[in-house]
């Protein structure tokens, strides 16, 4: 049997069941099948075949040896299972669930199902007469499922599930569910043979008190691998007295060689970084013990993200506020919904090679700099989900007049930009209300009544629920004053 063709089915982990394509490859197995080809289904909480081979779930290792081994594999339209299967080199042969018959919750599955079909990623089935064509064209051509060479691509897998979390984000407001996922299980457990190297980038302008503090930070960590820190000074002259060359401990200057700001001086510093692995962390940051051995740890469960972050310590004024999410996945859903602040930038921990190959720099053309690190999130999980360690690693000081606190008119340009770059905020009416509110709320900082109305009013459209639609209207009239809002929110680690 084992000489066989293979034809994996599998149907997921949903609670939902799945009979009727069950039924359908069962009975087909039966009548054609049967000692022609080998069927091994995976059938979750559906019923289980009679005739060809049941397995109830299927961990990802072996589905994945499954997929590499199948002459053909038909499953549901599920975003993961159909990349992972292009991927593998196979064309997935698709039954998409329907909720008409209590497959599913919605229709998403189909609406997925229509959009690539139409770009040839997949072999669709309306019926149980199309599957059987399917399946009885295996048994004269083994080979054709099997993609040609070089359409098998990552890129094109990453797309498919791109594809299928904008649907599911889609579909998750139509239904007003929350998008937001089920805790992960904790990274397990061991010592990794080999420590990848870091290059931590430091972007400073004039703080060199702070600067050292978090220069000190890092090089007391307990990570046994090598740590390079590149301190890039961004308009200023730098201080080649914080260097330091030690065996696996070294601090490097350099200055800003690309665009002025932070932006521009992250970007030298990652484009100069020798290391496996690229941080970044604020001079005015500081990193507490065990965070890069954590976070590489988390890196390693997940080795096809590009960013792992961590829970942060917010230091404003005499107060201490601990914010960390208790999940170990962040997808690009959750941050249309919202900006979860706890994924500071002085908690990233990238993969170089993801970093500059498929995610991409810090962007430059984000209006004044400001709200850079929610742009460059939005794009590496849109990557791929980002892994999260949901302890405190890192503490973070806000300053009482920050960089962009009277630069309201520049945080409203930011910020509408930003709706401009991701039209998918659109699929997300509360992600795009939260925004717009912020806008609406900087314009009425800044004095521009009529612009922050208007704004307010977008706001009350696409969410009535957001504060910061009222909150805007408060300051517009000036009943109260913004400084005072945004000191309020500091003292309790929030920000506007």
């Amino acid at each position: 049997m084992s000489d066989l063709p293979l034809v994996l089915v599998t149907v997921g982990t949903d609670y939902h069941r799945f009979d009727r394509l069950i039924e359908w490859v069962d009975r087909w197995y039966a009548e054609t099948g049967r000692g022609r080809v080998r069927c091994v289904v995976q059938h979750g909480a559906s019923r289980a075949p009679e005739h060809a081979e049941p397995r109830d779930f299927l961990d990802h290792v072996e589905l994945l040896e499954l997929m590499e081994r199948a002459t053909a594999v038909v499953t549901h339209a599920g975003a993961s299972t159909i990349g992972e299967a292009r991927r593998l080199g196979r064309l997935p042969v698709i039954v998409p669930r329907d909720p008409a018959f209590d497959e599913i919750v919605d229709g998403h599955q189909i609406d997925f199902l229509r959009r690539i079909e139409e770009k040839g990623l997949v072999a669709s089935c309306a019926d149980e007469k199309d599957l059987r064509a399917r399946l009885d064209r295996l048994l004269d051509e083994p080979d054709a499922f099997r993609l040609a060479e070089g359409d098998s691509g990552a890129a094109q897998a990453a797309a498919v599930r791109r594809t299928g979390s904008l649907i599911d984000t889609l579909m998750t407001v139509r239904g007003g569910t929350s998008a937001l996922p089920a805790r992960a299980p904790a990274p397990a457990a061991g010592e990794p043979e080999e420590y990848p190297s870091v290059t931590v980038v430091i972007a400073t302008r004039n703080r060199p008190e702070l600067l050292r503090v978090a220069l000190e930070s890092i090089l007391a960590q307990d990570y046994p691998g090598d740590v390079d820190c590149l301190v890039v000074h961004d308009q200023s002259e730098p201080d080649d007295t914080v260097a330091v060359d030690k065996p696996g401990r070294r601090v490097s200057v350099m200055v800003n060689t690309r665009s002025q700001g932070l932006a521009g001086a992250r970007n030298s510093g990652i484009l100069a970084a020798g290391g496996d692995l690229v941080a970044f962390c604020d001079d005015d940051d500081r990193w507490l013990p065990g965070k890069l051995t954590a976070q590489v740890a988390a890196l390693r469960t997940a080795p096809d993200a590009g960013l792992a972050c961590c829970g942060i310590r917010v230091l404003y004024d005499d107060t201490k506020v601990d914010r960390a999410l208790d999940r170990r996945e962040v997808t690009f859903t959750d941050l249309l919904y919202s900006r979860l602040t706890e994924l500071h930038p002085s908690t990233f921990l990238l993969r170089r090679d993801a970093l500059v190959d498929r995610i991409g720099l810090v962007s430059e053309e984000v209006p004044g700099s400001h709200g850079e690190d929610y742009e460059f999130l939005l794009r590496a999980a849109r990557d791929h989900a980002i892994v999260n360690v949901p302890e405190v690693h890192v503490e973070v000081l806000w300053h009482k007049q920050s960089y962009f606190a009277q630069r309201w008119r520049v945080i409203a340009d930011a910020l509408a930009w930003l709706l401009e770059r991701f039209p998918e905020f659109r699929l997300a009416p509360a992600g795009y209300g939260r925004i717009a509110g912020q806008v609406a709320f900087a314009e009425a900082a800044s004095g521009r009544r009529r612009s922050a109305l208007r704004w307010a009013r977008r706001t009350v459209r696409a969410n009535w629920r957001e504060p910061r639609a009222y909150l805007t209207v408060a300051v517009a009239c000036r009943l109260i004053k913004a400084d005072r809002i945004v000191r309020f929110l500091h003292r309790r680690g929030r920000g506007i």
